[in-house]
Formats: C-alpha cells, sequence, structure tokens
C-alpha cells in the first residue's frame, strides 16, 4: 500500500470510496435522506471532477493500483475529504492517509490541522490528536448533517 497524488481519470474510483464509506460506514449515525444529500446514488460527475481538482487528493492504493481511500490537505492545514472505502476499513488505510497528511504539513511549515469530520469519523480524528473545537449542523441540499469541527495544533 502506498500514497500516489490524484490523477485525472481518478473521479470514478473516487467516487466509489466516497459513496461506499458514507452509505457503509456513517449509515449507524445518519439518516437515509441524510447519506442521500451527502453522497447521492447519481453524481453530478462535472462537479465531482472539478471538486477534486481543486482539493488535489492523495489516493492510497494497494499493489494492483486498486484506490482503498483518499484524502487532501489544504494550504491552510485544513482537510476537506478525508474517506476510506468501507472494505477497507480498519485495515491500516486510514492510518496511512493521516501520516501523509502529518509528514506534508510538517514539509509546509504548518502548525495547525483542521476538518469538519462525520459523527462516525470523530473518534478516528481524536486518536490522531485532533480535539473537539465545536459541534455543527450544516445543512446540504436542505437536509442537515451534524457533524464536529475538529482541530490539531502541531
Amino acid at each position: 500500500m502506498h500514497i500516489r497524488s490524484y490523477q485525472p481519470g481518478d473521479e470514478q474510483a473516487l467516487w466509489q470510496v466516497f459513496h461506499s464509506a458514507v452509505h457503509r460506514l456513517a449509515a449507524a449515525y445518519y439518516s437515509p435522506a441524510q447519506l442521500q444529500a451527502w453522497a447521492p446514488s447519481a453524481p453530478d460527475w462535472p462537479a465531482w471532477s472539478s471538486r477534486l481538482q481543486a482539493l488535489q487528493p492523495f489516493v492510497a492504493v494497494d499493489e494492483s493500483g486498486c484506490v482503498l481511500g483518499y484524502a487532501d490537505l489544504q494550504a491552510d492545514g485544513y482537510i476537506d475529504h478525508f474517506f476510506v472505502a468501507a472494505q477497507h476499513a480498519r485495515h491500516g488505510v486510514g492510518r496511512l492517509l493521516m501520516q501523509h497528511l502529518h509528514q506534508l504539513a510538517a514539509q509546509r511549515g504548518l502548525d495547525r490541522l483542521s476538518a469538519d469530520v462525520s459523527l462516525n469519523a470523530q473518534p478516528f480524528f481524536q486518536h490522531f490528536g485532533f480535539v473537539l473545537v465545536r459541534q455543527q449542523l450544516p445543512v446540504l441540499h436542505g437536509v442537515a448533517l451534524a457533524n464536529a469541527h475538529m482541530r490539531k495544533t502541531l
């Protein structure tokens, strides 16, 4: 398993990771309507492609090139996307991605990381030293989705 940069053509594989993470890993924390608002069955491919181009995520792949997860690190230390495919959860993919983001943050001279994380992801982020700043209730496609703003001082 290793980390590589996002490449054009990754859009479908990253959507599958995102969709499986939301619909399978977060299902115990959110209603079907919330899951559908967060990760609809039919993506808007041009918008998804543009989003990935803007995020420039890092992609975890196995030896055969299969995409296992992805995460990004913005210039200000904000982690916008951090997702592991449901079938690869709890196998070290998230740990590898988080370690990669920490290394990048150090290289970039960042003094903190932050993220708005789902209810199911809070324990994972806490494990890596993030602390809860506030609970939030953003609205996505007319549906409220509880999450937590978390921060880590480096």
